[in-house]
């Protein structure tokens, strides 16, 4: 089975949170935890200040650092790629907390234990799509199998871990004039 992919659109992200609000309320998350964040940036130009959106959560990798380090073993990767986080066995160590560039897992304090977002597979598994693809309004955030449709699009933008750390399942879609400005080293404040 190949791997998915999430892929954000960012010159269609609004910052709506709607994908944030759908996984909080799906998965009945505590206060203070958010598995999908979304995240924003700034970028003075000399045209004015540019704002834009990054909609990110576990980015389900290749090398997923929070797998490596973990203990007890709680973590797992599904043949397709999906990393699956397995809370009963964890004992809120935080190993993979303070390992992940992406700051995906979660400590819960209600809980005492981590957990993460899960890419929805059991909503996979019966053919629908992830909750935070399907709540977003402006068709921003989607979700692509392997490299189909993934010609015109990113791995890296500043103010992330270079993927080639963990290999993320992340790809960003950008406009000629974002890709200029994503080049440009003048991003304001750092939002990881």
């Amino acid at each position: 089975m190949r791997n998915r992919v999430f892929l954000l659109d960012i010159t269609r992200c609004i910052g709506c949170r709607s994908c944030e609000l759908a996984c909080k309320s799906e998965y009945h998350l505590a206060e203070g935890q958010s598995f999908r964040r979304v995240y924003e940036l700034e970028w003075l130009t000399p045209e004015g200040l540019v704002v834009l959106y990054l909609s990110l959560a576990c980015n389900h990798c290749e090398h997923p650092e929070c797998f490596r380090v973990c203990p007890h073993r709680t973590y797992r990767k599904r043949r397709d790629g999906v990393v699956i986080h397995e809370a009963g066995r964890c004992d809120g160590c935080g190993r993979c907390v303070q390992a992940c560039p992406y700051k995906a897992p979660q400590f819960d304090q209600e809980r005492g234990k981590v957990d993460k977002c899960h890419f929805c597979y059991a909503r996979l598994d019966a053919g629908l799509l992830p909750v935070c693809v399907e709540a977003c309004p402006t068709g921003a955030l989607n979700l692509r199998e392997g490299e189909e449709n993934l010609a015109d699009t990113v791995d890296k933008i500043p103010g992330l871990p270079d993927p080639i750390l963990t290999g993320p399942s992340l790809r960003f879609r950008l406009s000629g004039r974002l890709k200029h400005l994503l080049n440009r080293p003048n991003i304001l404040g750092s939002f990881l």
